[in-house]
Formats: structure tokens, C-alpha cells, sequence
């Protein structure tokens, strides 16, 4: 990480505090800093590592009192869902489903998603019920997964070294797809295996062949899966995702100790690749939604290192494993709504239980009781908890805790993760009341990157004003040489300017530069020079945008620039995207009309001329946040010059 300088500067001890951070945006180096390592070593982890199932506290099938002590509706409920698959036809995932995604791009994510569905309906059904009614249907779904040749996701079958498009049934190979499945099918065979054996033993034994053959043993005997670490680079999601799916798996499936305790350090050694590549302010330049497969879980594994030892492997004391968690909660900005910089979501839950037991293990009473306010937003207790099936039987152990708990939504008044350089706050501490931004510098290769150097986000009242797009649904240019085609990745389609007809460009050299934060009682601002994320032939020396909320009063945009150039037969533009009806009232004023507020934005006529471009959204999953369609508008500067400056001030009239 470049140098840089950070100075905390004590105005007075009971009237306001001034933050200030000035530097320049890097692609953060991995820092050897194996935090879970040195925790196995100083606790003696081969010693104190409970190597039975004595560590496992969640009900099994025979625990029928808790079973049976479940909220009648919840009971109802999955008794219901498990009913819908009672006479469920196990489909086969045909080779043209695989071979779909290199035909079209199509993922076909619910042809692989459909039978899971279907086996943790029939597994909570016959857990909740406990007559052996749904028994045969689990047994049918275990032997379909036994019989598929792969239970991966057709995206990522580049990790093997057969041509793409179809699985090699001689070469396993484990993506999410493959953790997601392995974790439920390990549950699975923990809970039922001794009904299993009733019926007949080769389903059980054949159920743990196919794990270990499709998913443990390659996942073990390899270290050349480029989400692992092992080859160098820095992680993204997928690192904590996989091992914890396979941390769980592993704990419920091997019998041989001292396989136990190997494949339990391997584990751990590539989670702390993750760790290492982390920044030290522990932001997640994925976004919020995507926290929720990264720091979310990467809590369940120390979690469940925690508990395999009696609570003697314990990190949650690491500044970096707290902030990590302090990050979630800091880019709320009033929920569903969450900062969504990159591929993330505008809206996310997060994980109602991790985010309120991961507050509880950092002693962070903001986080945990922001975590029992999703809860309630959530209506937990309400209905029957969703996802995997060891997520389902932790949550219904939570039912009563959270019900119980205090609740209060975490609105913090300002944040700044100076490594991630992404920052924000609000008007007021506490209340999602009145204007709400978010900014970022950074660097236009980071994980998920969207061409975003110095964008930012509005949002008044909680709800959205100036957004950030998101993505639409993946298909196989998303993640491929034409990623940048797609217009939810360019920087025109950011609130970010274009400069002499040019956007930005992707890659680590396209960066900010000089980027600085304050925030005390009456404003926030924060500012970058992003004039190092436009190619040469834009023609720009310098280019500094500045955002400053005057807190309660107004929101401003500021740019100065430095041309070495004007392109003939090109425009400069600052470009504004809006889900709000826009209209003109009069020159120098522009009319905004969001969810349930008016606001307006007022710009000097002589330095610009609106241009108002609307654009219908037709992708299914931008269609969930923005339905109405979006607004572009286009600032065209009318006669820039080589050097300059503009404001444009956004207010409630």
C-alpha cells in the first residue's frame, strides 16, 4: 500500500472531532499476517481440536421434543413445502443444460438449483414432522446427486483440464456449486444415516463415497483451485465461501482423527490467504450483498473453529476480523438499502444471525442489534427460515434469542475505509432522515469492478436519489474479455463525467489519486482526482471531484479540472442516474421526484446545458430495484476550456 498520512485532529473533546486522510488509491498487496495459523499454533490446535461429534449442538432427527416445540406455523410450513415434493420427478441435468452457457451465455442456474430446493424441503419436512413420510423422496434425492456426474455450476467448469462445456466425470473439480451441495448432502447424511440403513446400507455408504469422491477428496488433494491462495494473488468470496462448505462438510463426514486435524489446517491456511489480501479497514470493495459470502463467512468458519476447540481457537479480538464485521453495518444507509459499489445488490438482508451473533463474538453492540432489527424487518418467527439446511436448524435455535433481543438499526453518522477508499454518511447519527451518500475512490480492477473511480451514490429519506446501477443478471460476458461492453460496468453509466468523449478505462493503473476524507458535526466531505482513470487521449491533467454534505442542509458536486487539450468534435459531460421523474422547471434548475420527496439541483447556465435521457430497464434482476426504468442526465459543459470549475447543488428547495 502507498504511503500515506492520517491525522486525527481533536477540535474539542465535547464539541466535534475532525477526521482527514489523504492518499493515493492502490491495489492492496496480500500481508502476511496468517492470523489463523498463529492462532492454531498458540492454542496447540492438533491438542485441543474436539475430534468426535461431541462439538455439535443443533437437534438431530430424533430430538423430537425440539422438533416438535417449533412455532406451529413454521411446523406447518415446512411440512407443507415438503409436501409439494412428494411425488417429485428428479430431473437429469442434461449435457445441453451444461452446454447452454457456451452456446448462449445462459447459466441455467435454476436447472442446478431446482433439485436442491426440492431435497432441503423434503429433509426440514420430515425433520419437522418425524413420521418417515418424506423419507423415501430424501432417499431418491440422495441418489440422484449419488448418480449426477457433477454438481457444479456450468460457469466454472474452467477449473478443469478438459475443453469447456461439459464436466469430466475423470477429473472432480469443486466450485460454489460443488460447496453449496456437498454441505447439504453432508447434513443430510448426519441426520438420516442411521434411517438410511434401515431401508438399506449401500444408500448411506454410497452417499459418503460420492462426497468424499466428488468434493473432499479433490478439494484435499489439490492446491491448485486459484480461490484457495496457494498460488498466489488475493481472493475474493469465493475463498471463504468454499471453506466453510467444506470446513462443515468435513466435520460432519471424516471419521479418521488425524485426517480430521490435516484437512482442518489446510483450511485454515487458505482462509488466512484470504485474511492476507484483505485491507486492514477490513471494507469489502465487493459491496455489502457480496459481504454476505465473504465476511459473513468467514464468521461462520471461526465460528466453527471456535466450537470444535471448546472456544479456545478464538480471533474474534483481531482488529482486522472486527472490522470486517464493522463493515457491514457502516454502509447501511437505511435497509434493504445498502451501499452497492461494483456487482453488489441495492438491497440486501445480509444474514439477519450472522450479522447479530458475529456482533455478539466482537462485543459490538451496534452490530449485534442491528442484526436483531433485520430480524424484525425480516418477520423472523414469522415464517419458516430459508437456506441451507444447517442454516435453517441454527436459525430456529435463534427464533427465541432474536425475538427477544433489542433491536435498533445501525445509522452511523460518517464512515471512511481508507485502504478501500469507499466513504459516506449521513445527516443526522441515528436517523435515516434527510440526505445520505456514499463515495469511492479506489482502483478500476478490483473484484466485481464496475469503471467507477470516483462515483457516489444519494439517497434522501432512505430511499435513492443518485444511483449506482448494480448489474444485470450474469451470463457468460459478464465475466469474460467483454465485460466492459455491458453498459451497467462503463463509467457513463456512473455519476461520474466524461471527458472529452472518453470514459474510463479498466485495469490497476486506472485509479484515484489525492484522495482525502473529513467529517465533523456540520459537514462531510471527501474528494479524489480521478483524472488517472481516463485513458491519455482524454486529454485530462486533472480532473477533482469533490462531494460535501452540509449536514441537513444541502449536497454538492463540485469538479475542477485541467484540460491539456480540447478534442475537437468531442463533449465533456457530468453524467447523473436517477430512478426519480425528472423534469425542467426553469433554466438552471432541475426537478426531482423520488419515493414519497421533491428535490432539486440547481447548475450554473452559463457552464452547462441539461441533456435528459431516459432508459427503460428491461433485465429481470435490475428490474427488482429499478422498475420504472432509469434517467440519465447529461451536464454538457458548453464551453469548458482548459481549466475550470462546477457546481451543482442539490437541495429541497
Amino acid at each position: 500500500m502507498n504511503n500515506f498520512r492520517n491525522d486525527v485532529v481533536k477540535v474539542s473533546s465535547s464539541i466535534v472531532f475532525l477526521f482527514v486522510f489523504l492518499h493515493c488509491a492502490a491495489q492492496i498487496k496480500p500481508k502476511e499476517r496468517n492470523i489463523l495459523a498463529r492462532e492454531a499454533i498458540a492454542v496447540n490446535l492438533p491438542e485441543v481440536m474436539i475430534r468426535d461429534n461431541s462439538w455439535i449442538t443443533f437437534p438431530g432427527y430424533r430430538d423430537r421434543i425440539f422438533w416438535e416445540s417449533l412455532p406451529p406455523g413454521i411446523r406447518r410450513e415446512y411440512i407443507s413445502k415438503a409436501e409439494e415434493y412428494l411425488n417429485y420427478d428428479w430431473p437429469v441435468v442434461k449435457a445441453t443444460d451444461y452446454l447452454e452457457f457456451i452456446r448462449s451465455g445462459d447459466r441455467r442456474q435454476q436447472v442446478y438449483s431446482a433439485c436442491s430446493d426440492a431435497l432441503v424441503s423434503l429433509v426440514m419436512g420430515e425433520l419437522a414432522e418425524g413420521k418417515g413420510r418424506f423419507l423415501d423422496q430424501i432417499i431418491n434425492g440422495v441418489w440422484y446427486y449419488c448418480e449426477q456426474t457433477w454438481w457444479g455450476w456450468s460457469a466454472h467448469l474452467y477449473f478443469q483440464k478438459a475443453s469447456y462445456g461439459l464436466p469430466d466425470v475423470n477429473e472432480p473439480t469443486v466450485d460454489l456449486g460443488v460447496g453449496e451441495v456437498t454441505n447439504n448432502l453432508s447434513f443430510t447424511y448426519y441426520l438420516f444415516k442411521d434411517e438410511f440403513d434401515k431401508v438399506h446400507p449401500l444408500i448411506s455408504q454410497r452417499l459418503k463415497q460420492e462426497i468424499f469422491r466428488k468434493a473432499l477428496d479433490p478439494y484435499f488433494e489439490r492446491n491448485d483451485f486459484g480461490y484457495m491462495g496457494f498460488r498466489g494473488g488475493r481472493p475474493n468470496n469465493w475463498n471463504p465461501w468454499v471453506n466453510y462448505n467444506m470446513l462443515t462438510s468435513y466435520l460432519l463426514m471424516e471419521t479418521d482423527p488425524e485426517r480430521k486435524i490435516a484437512r482442518v489446517q489446510k483450511i485454515l491456511n487458505s482462509i488466512d490467504k484470504f485474511l492476507n489480501g484483505y485491507p486492514d479497514d477490513g471494507g469489502c470493495d465487493e459491496g455489502p450483498s457480496y459481504w454476505g459470502a465473504a465476511g459473513a463467512l468467514l464468521y461462520e468458519s471461526l465460528e466453527l473453529m471456535e466450537k470444535i476447540t471448546g472456544g479456545r481457537f478464538n480471533v474474534f479480538d483481531e482488529p482486522l476480523i472486527r472490522n470486517i464485521g464493522k463493515y457491514f453495518y457502516k454502509v447501511n444507509i437505511h435497509a434493504p438499502y445498502f451501499i452497492n459499489f461494483a456487482d453488489a445488490d441495492a438491497t440486501t438482508g445480509g444474514n439477519p444471525s450472522i450479522v447479530y451473533r458475529y456482533g455478539k463474538a466482537i462485543n459490538d453492540p451496534v452490530m449485534w442489534k442491528f442484526g436483531t432489527y433485520l430480524a424484525r424487518l425480516e418477520k423472523w418467527g414469522e415464517h419458516a427460515p430459508a437456506g441451507k439446511i444447517g442454516v435453517r436448524i441454527r436459525n430456529l435455535m435463534l427464533l427465541e434469542e432474536l425475538k427477544n433481543a433489542e433491536a435498533e438499526e445501525a445509522l452511523v453518522a460518517d464512515f471512511w475505509f481508507p485502504e478501500t477508499e469507499i466513504a459516506g454518511g449521513r445527516d443526522s447519527e441515528g436517523s435515516f432522515r434527510g440526505f445520505f451518500f456514499g463515495a469511492k475512490g479506489g482502483f478500476n480492477n478490483e473484484s466485481h469492478n464496475h469503471n467507477d473511480v470516483g462515483s457516489f451514490v444519494l439517497y434522501f429519506d432512505g430511499k435513492p436519489f443518485f444511483i449506482d446501477i448494480g448489474r444485470e443478471e450474469y451470463t457468460a460476458k459478464t465475466f469474460s474479455s467483454q465485460r466492459y461492453e455491458i453498459w451497467t460496468m462503463q463509467s457513463g453509466w456512473h455519476n461520474l463525467p466524461v471527458i472529452n468523449g472518453m470514459e474510463q478505462k479498466e485495469g490497476n493503473a486506472f485509479m484515484a489519486r489525492q484522495t482525502s476524507f473529513r467529517a465533523d458535526r456540520e459537514k462531510i466531505t471527501f474528494s479524489a482526482d480521478i483524472a488517472t482513470a481516463y485513458l491519455p487521449e482524454a486529454k485530462v491533467r486533472m480532473w477533482t471531484r469533490t462531494y460535501t454534505l452540509n449536514r441537513g442542509k444541502s449536497f454538492t458536486i463540485n469538479e475542477k479540472y485541467e484540460l491539456s487539450e480540447i478534442v475537437p468534435g468531442t463533449f465533456t459531460s457530468s453524467n447523473f442516474i436517477t430512478p426519480c421523474k425528472v423534469t425542467l422547471p426553469k433554466p438552471g434548475l432541475i426537478r426531482f421526484e423520488g419515493d414519497g420527496f421533491t428535490l432539486f439541483m440547481t447548475y450554473n447556465t452559463g457552464s452547462v446545458r441539461p441533456e435528459i435521457e431516459f432508459r427503460e430497464v428491461t433485465d429481470r434482476g435490475l428490474k427488482r430495484y429499478w422498475p420504472g426504468g432509469i434517467t440519465r442526465i447529461k451536464m454538457i459543459y458548453t464551453n469548458p476550456g482548459l481549466k475550470g470549475s462546477n457546481s451543482f447543488i442539490i437541495s429541497k428547495g
